[in-house]
């Protein structure tokens, strides 16, 4: 691993090293040199399809939900092991929320699409009240619950939309 201003940049070697890294850090989807957050909600789509194949919508949440508590223990560890709180490396937090937001929102694809887009901006731009939860919630539950706000408001746009549409 070589030291960057955020801490330490990791790599395979790192990814591979503990469980808690390859979770934190997507299988190693969090690697990508661009936006590894939006490359992680990209990776909760074929998994949502995959488990929609099998598994009814209240299961894959619970397991989206099982996913977000396991999340804030890699996150924790990976975030301690290279020296920077939610380090850009970091999307289980982007994973576990939109595969939540999946297994709710309408299904289709062009929903899937609408979903995508609000959810990314709404982890980005961190509207109120998601930033001040971002820098007052310590740890690996700190760096996975501004994305479940994030999903929040992603679905009530979605319900919204919705309901004027359908």
């Amino acid at each position: 691993m070589a030291a960057s201003p955020k801490g330490m940049r990791p790599d395979m070697a790192f990814v591979l090293s503990h469980p808690a890294h390859w979770i934190a850090l997507g299988g190693g989807s969090g690697l990508s040199p661009y936006a590894p957050g939006t490359v992680g909600t990209l990776l909760a789509i074929p998994l949502h399809a995959i488990l929609n194949l099998w598994l009814a919508a209240g299961v894959e949440l619970a397991l989206a939900g099982g996913l977000f508590l396991v999340g804030c223990w890699a996150c924790a560890k990976t975030s301690a092991d290279l020296g920077v709180v939610d380090h850009g490396g970091i999307n289980i937090d982007e994973i576990a929320a939109f595969l939540a937001v999946l297994a709710i929102a309408p299904q289709g694809w062009l929903w899937q699409a609408v979903a995508f887009g609000l959810f990314r901006f709404f982890d980005i731009v961190k509207p109120p009240p998601i930033r001040f939860f971002e820098r007052s919630i310590p740890g690996g539950f700190g760096v996975m619950f501004d994305d479940l706000l994030a999903a929040g408001y992603t679905l009530l746009i979605l319900v919204i939309a919705y309901r004027v549409l359908a």
